[in-house]
């Protein structure tokens, strides 16, 4: 068994694709539109599906918004440097949510952003698990 990807639902799907690829650094792997079921799918990641975890995007034909609830949390990238991040999609457009620094009760670095729908993503330093 293997986690495959993780799917969000999108109000603009280019806007969406332009900020995980461009905030974001990955790469729009596929993308197929569904004219029977009135969606698109894109899937977008660090490296090729078949030995990577990657993000679905799904943009329902109409549909502008969504709720997003209380139930979802975020979504983690691990990087290299969480303030060298931050500042990069902060100067690319990207709303910052907390600024980076230490986690509350620990030592481990983070900071947390918001995609166009206002999905969080935690930035996570390389040294979470020792943290």
């Amino acid at each position: 068994m293997r986690f495959l990807h993780t799917m969000l639902r999108v109000g603009d799907l280019q806007k969406s694709i332009d900020f995980y690829t461009s905030v974001m650094g990955m790469t729009l792997l596929r993308q197929k539109d569904y004219p029977a079921g009135e969606f698109t799918l894109a899937f977008l990641g660090y490296g090729d599906e078949s030995d990577h975890t990657v993000l679905e995007l799904t943009y329902n034909w109409g549909v502008s918004s969504y709720d997003l609830g209380e139930g979802y949390g975020h979504i983690a990238i691990e990087v290299p440097d969480v303030y060298k991040a931050a500042d990069a999609a902060k100067a690319k457009g990207a709303k910052i949510l907390r600024e980076a620094g230490p986690m509350n009760a620990g030592t481990t670095i983070i900071a947390f952003i918001a995609d166009p729908d206002g999905y969080q993503i935690e930035l996570i330093g390389a040294d979470h698990q020792r943290g």
